[in-house]
């Protein structure tokens, strides 16, 4: 069949026009704003546990700035390494965020295997809160003070029984630590996360435990759990009323939980600063900063570079304590 001329040439300029658009059409949809479609925000911890209160907070805040949901993703267990592990596998595009804290640096040197790298796995985009940590003990235990506490560990060596939220996390370091600095022993029963930890001590399962203050703070106000300190610097503001480990007689006990955001290593800068806006937006809101310290926490920013070596020193820290009391990496 004879094709007239003007037509195939029509038809060749139409596929050359073709092949040159389609990487611009490429090129266009790359530069879309960001976001364009909902962010997952993973969760390495269990629902209901402190970390997930304060990322539902702050979702709810952020997802209307950014124009898009937030969706958490609860992914718990082992410590936080396999929401963590996920979230270093993600695509490094920015819909994929993950709550890191405290425990994520803890867990490379409590872990031999983590499975994840939380330096170089990661762009730490900003840290948003911190929370004390709390001594608790049921309000029908009859121990009334950390000393009360004390005697009776020691009456009882190695008897009396502790939760914490999984080894290797700051319930679980911060106690052996405590515990050093009492000259006193307890059986150590693990629990996946803070709420499994504070429903322990609720139900009398164990006797006490060191659980972030946001976690219990309601059932503390409420008269159910006491507080018998803060391990933090000073009082909490909140339970002004409980001492400091260090004013209940046991210095150089200074623990603190803290928490943000970040993103798999090599999202765009871009992208991370549009984040890192959002958040900044977002913790200005007095309504979100009432309700972060309705649970017992407080806002505590730092950005970039600030936050990571946060995890820096949180490492250090680990390993010091672990040297301490005696724990080996598993």
């Amino acid at each position: 069949m004879n094709i007239p001329f003007d037509l195939s040439r029509r038809a060749l300029l139409g596929s050359a026009l073709a092949a040159t658009l389609a990487p611009l059409a490429t090129a266009a949809r790359g530069t879309e704003p960001y976001p364009s479609r909902p962010v997952k925000w993973l969760l390495p911890y269990l629902a209901g546990t402190g970390p997930d209160n304060t990322a539902r907070i702050l979702a709810e805040a952020v997802g209307p700035l950014l124009g898009q949901p937030v969706v958490i993703e609860n992914k718990g267990g082992a410590a936080g390494n396999i929401g963590a592990r996920l979230a270093a596998k993600s695509p490094a595009d920015g819909y994929t965020w993950v709550y890191s804290a405290a425990p994520m640096a803890a867990n490379m040197r409590m872990y031999r295997q983590p499975g994840y790298d939380a330096l170089k796995d990661f762009r730490h985009v900003m840290r948003l809160t911190s929370s004390d940590i709390a001594l608790i003990v049921h309000a029908d235990s009859g121990i009334d003070s950390v000393q009360a506490l004390a005697e009776r560990l020691r009456a009882a060596p190695g008897k009396l029984e502790y939760a914490s939220g999984g080894v290797g996390t700051p319930s679980h370091l911060g106690m052996e630590l405590l515990l050093s600095a009492l000259d006193a022993r307890a059986l150590h029963v693990p629990y996946k996360g803070a709420s499994e930890l504070v429903n322990a001590v609720l139900g009398k399962q164990v006797v006490f435990g060191t659980p972030i203050l946001s976690v219990p703070y309601q059932q503390i106000k409420a008269g159910q759990l006491r507080a018998l300190a803060v391990a933090g610097p000073r009082r909490n503001p909140m339970l002004a009323q409980v001492p400091t480990l260090a004013e209940a007689g046991v210095p150089g006990v200074e623990l603190v939980s803290w928490g943000g955001v970040s993103v798999p290593a090599g999202t765009p800068d871009a992208v991370v600063e549009r984040i890192r806006a959002a958040f900044r937006a977002a913790l200005q809101q007095p309504r979100v900063v009432e309700a972060l310290q309705a649970q017992g926490g407080g806002v505590d920013v730092q950005d970039g570079e600030a936050y990571a070596r946060g995890f820096t020193r949180e490492m250090a820290f680990t390993e010091a304590m672990m040297k301490r009391v005696g724990l080996e990496p598993i």
